[in-house]
């Protein structure tokens, strides 16, 4: 059956923390440290609107772009939290950030363009780039940077084929954020070449010490400029499966059409619930969301301490809930160091290599679980460096 099978998908590798994850999951007494998933409850507010939306009867399709009271939200929580107009009319609800990527790839990449993707970064890019029949390119980004986008690296990965940019920040696999300063520095490379940006900005809400900065809120960049965003990180709704893209106008008409051909619309009852989050954080000043982030602060310093205390040399992330330590000291690799780290010790973390080549010497860590199991899973490793190594 083989010669049925397309050959963009036959040709793409398995996902590497897929593969943990199946392990886990059948082995007992086990502590992942894998899942980029926040530990909270959805909040209960939010649930009650979804729950009250399905006691109403608003059981069918929404319009394609979604609730036009949710994009009103959408508009107005960018520009007032991160000062990017993004219209109400080019706002596109969709089902989860993941979908916004692959939608965004599909409308902009014809055969041969190439699409820069910052390495270490998130799995899904490289993918959904060679499957809409572009060419991912990785631009190399390096821990003594605090693993940002610099001028010179992306000046030396654009070529002639070069069409579009994605910024992954707050970054996974690293945690590393981009300041304001540093992302005026790149912009005139992206002027200069005249590249469109996919910015991944799903952990905005999610940063230690300095607020996100969008590259969309800079001069000149909102019109060259898609912001990819969701509700899944923030406000603890993963399972709800709800995002939003924000594209210059000729983009978005392409964005909406492959929408309207494939997903139709997102969950009703998770647009409701979506719509709740948003008014709800305006009415007290996203407090939940502020809740979340101190407890996240406090895993992420801790993390940081221990790695660094153990010998795994370890760059303190910035943003997102993700820590980045490096197996270099230890002689091996991050899969050497994961795949025996699961089988003496019980601990999942996922191989740096899953997130692009730049990570090979590191694995990556979520401390988005509770501190009992943080402090479980540290005294496992801790272990496990002390035996082996």
């Amino acid at each position: 059956m083989k010669k049925f099978v397309n050959r963009r998908a036959e040709e793409l590798k398995p996902s590497g923390i897929r593969k943990f994850f199946d392990i886990v999951s059948e082995m007992k007494d086990a502590v992942s440290l894998g899942v980029g998933e926040p530990d909270f409850v959805t909040p209960w507010n939010i649930r009650n609107a979804a729950i009250r939306s399905i006691r109403r009867g608003y059981t069918q399709y929404t319009g394609n772009r979604g609730l036009p009271a949710l994009r009103e939200e959408i508009a107005r929580y960018m520009r007032d939290r991160f000062a990017v107009d993004c219209p109400p009319d080019n706002i596109l609800v969709t089902v989860g950030a993941s979908e916004g990527i692959d939608l965004v790839m599909r409308a902009v990449c014809d055969a041969g363009d190439e699409v820069l993707v910052p390495d270490p970064g998130y799995v899904s890019y490289f993918p959904c780039v060679q499957l809409a029949g572009g060419t991912p390119v990785a631009v190399r980004c390096r821990r003594e940077n605090g693993f940002i986008l610099t001028p010179e690296a992306l000046e030396r990965a654009i070529t002639p084929k070069t069409k579009a940019l994605v910024m992954p920040y707050p970054n996974n696999p690293t945690g590393g954020i981009m300041t304001r300063a540093q992302l005026e520095a790149i912009v005139p490379v992206i002027e200069k070449h005249d590249l469109l940006v996919i910015s991944d900005e799903i952990y905005a809400e999610l940063t230690y010490g300095a607020g996100h900065v969008s590259v969309a809120s800079l001069p000149g960049m909102r019109e060259r400029t898609v912001v990819i965003g969701g509700f899944s990180k923030a406000f603890a709704m993963t399972g709800w499966r709800i995002g939003f893209v924000c594209s210059p106008p000729e983009i978005d008409e392409a964005v909406l059409k492959i929408h309207q051909y494939t997903l139709l619309c997102a969950s009703t009852a998770s647009q409701y619930a979506a719509l709740e989050a948003l008014r709800d954080g305006f009415a007290d000043g996203f407090a939940s969301v502020e809740a979340m982030r101190e407890e996240y602060d406090k895993r992420r310093r801790f993390m940081a301490d221990f790695f660094n205390g153990a010998g795994m040399s370890c760059f303190e992330p910035r943003g997102a809930f993700y820590i980045f330590p490096s197996t270099e000291n230890l002689g091996v690799t991050g899969e050497e160091f994961a795949n025996g780290l699961l089988r003496a010790e019980k601990v999942a973390v996922v191989p740096g290599d899953a997130f692009g080549e730049a990570g090979r010497m590191h694995v990556r860590c979520s401390y988005a679980t509770s501190m009992a199991d943080l402090g479980k899973a540290a005294m496992r490793i801790e272990k496990y460096i002390r035996e082996r190594f």
